[in-house]
């Protein structure tokens, strides 16, 4: 760490500790002051008017965003607090975000702002199509190869990193020890939550920078009868762990054509905001593998409920006290597809590198390449060329959206299927997806034109897209 990023984040941390301590006296000075940090060392890294619409939050002590803000400091532990808030927000957000567009004119190729990566392939549970199982339960990333990967990653600029599997909680200990080596990074790991337990949260709260998305699908009925028998319970006494100990977490949820009217209820959400919860990751389920349920997919009518239904959720008024994120229905914020590297791609239990969590092909593997050449594989540099897939960002993915781009990417790059299980050609995957995105095309469209938002955020990436390429 050089002397100037030293100093940044000292100085940082000690805004962080001012703000903490207003916390019982004068908090919304506190929080003006913060911002008033964040501007002068970013500048204009973000827009003036995210700066002030950030200032007038503070100033509504009454609006449901500050309220949310008010029970996220009353009942979160101040180190948890300050180590997120230096290393997701100074380091990922500011300092990580420069070095790694730096590096992406340097290598000419997507360089991301996190690695999702599997600690293990085995798994406490047996979930009902759960594509991770496809790849068995024997394969690990070792200790040092985790620690090789974040390494690499930090040379890049990638201070974000994400866990998933398998059951990354099989590897409590790693992980902690991962977090204590690289303190300046945060962590986040999507779990089933039935391992989380008393000591696991202290070290947790110890570190600081590890926080977790629970998976849930539903009310007992409905999740049991995927996860198995006692799993909810064991979930709602996770989240109250986690709650006690005053640890950031949320949730996973995957919204299907049978669940999806009831993960996103008013009912449902009262009950994770009581629990604790912060926000709630949606993912729309992908037909992954040879035996993937198509019925499950959502029908167009149910995806744009699920469109609106989100934005009502995390609205300014009304809406819920919990930040809604769907990873599917929100491309217009990030410029349509986000993997290839291009903000991040995954790295699965046998160290491969594949461009998407739910898109299992590859052409580079971390134990005979280096991060930066797995980066450079033809089917990440296909998907920068490729990038954005649509100008409607409604239709984001080149699989699900738009089948017959990935299709002719893997056959182009040559790449090959790693489920190890049970190997699925891209024609065959692709082939299950050419319905529902034609499906959703018309409607995607009327939505996208509708949007008072789309020309400016398409025509800002698409700018600094046709710039990168430039250059």
């Amino acid at each position: 760490m050089s002397v100037t990023h030293k100093m940044g984040r000292a100085m940082v941390g000690t805004g962080i500790d001012g703000v903490l301590r207003y916390v019982k006296k004068d908090r919304e000075k506190g929080l003006l002051n913060l911002v008033d940090l964040v501007e002068k060392i970013a500048g204009d890294m973000f827009q003036k008017k995210s700066y002030e619409g950030a200032r007038a939050l503070i100033r509504d002590e009454n609006g449901k965003w500050m309220q949310y803000v008010n029970r996220l400091l009353d009942e979160t532990d101040p180190h948890v607090l300050k180590m997120h808030a230096l290393n997701l927000g100074y380091e990922a957000a500011y300092y990580g975000t420069k070095t790694i567009r730096e590096k992406r004119k340097e290598l000419q190729c997507n360089v991301p702002w996190l690695i999702l990566l599997d600690p293990t392939s085995a798994c406490n549970l047996h979930c009902t199509g759960c594509w991770a199982a496809e790849y068995g339960h024997k394969l690990n990333l070792t200790y040092e190869e985790i620690d090789s990967i974040v390494t690499q990653g930090k040379e890049l600029g990638i201070y974000f990193y994400m866990y998933t599997g398998g059951e990354p909680l099989m590897r409590k200990k790693d992980l902690i020890r991962i977090c204590e080596k690289h303190s300046d990074c945060i962590f986040h790991a999507f779990t089933n939550g039935t391992l989380v337990d008393e000591a696991f949260c202290r070290e947790m709260a110890r570190v600081g920078n590890l926080s977790l998305s629970l998976s849930v699908e539903g009310y007992e009925a409905v999740n049991d009868s995927r996860r198995g028998e006692g799993s909810f319970e064991k979930v709602m006494r996770a989240m109250d762990l986690l709650k006690a100990h005053g640890l950031i977490f949320g949730t996973s949820i995957c919204y299907t054509s049978k669940n999806i009217e009831t993960v996103t209820s008013d009912a449902f959400l009262d009950l994770l905001i009581g629990k604790g919860c912060r926000y709630t990751w949606y993912f729309h389920y992908m037909p992954v593998g040879n035996d993937a349920a198509t019925e499950l997919l959502p029908s167009k009518e149910q995806r744009e409920y699920m469109y609106h239904r989100v934005r009502e959720i995390r609205g300014k008024e009304g809406g819920k006290q919990i930040f809604a994120m769907d990873f599917q229905n929100d491309g217009e914020f990030v410029g349509g597809c986000i993997a290839g590297g291009r903000n991040y791609f995954h790295i699965n239990a046998n160290g491969d590198a594949e461009p998407c969590v739910f898109i299992h092909y590859s052409g580079a593997n971390i134990r005979e390449n280096s991060l930066v050449e797995c980066l450079r594989q033809p089917l990440f540099l296909a998907y920068r060329d490729g990038q954005p897939f649509n100008r409607n960002h409604l239709r984001p993915c080149p699989m699900l959206e738009n089948p017959e781009m990935l299709k002719a990417m893997v056959h182009q790059c040559g790449a090959r299927s790693t489920d190890l299980q049970s190997p699925e050609s891209v024609d065959h995957l692709c082939g299950k997806c050419r319905d529902y995105a034609e499906s959703w095309k018309d409607k995607a469209e009327e939505l996208w034109e509708k949007n008072p938002h789309h020309t400016e955020y398409y025509q800002n990436y698409k700018e600094a897209y046709q710039k990168k390429n430039n250059e």
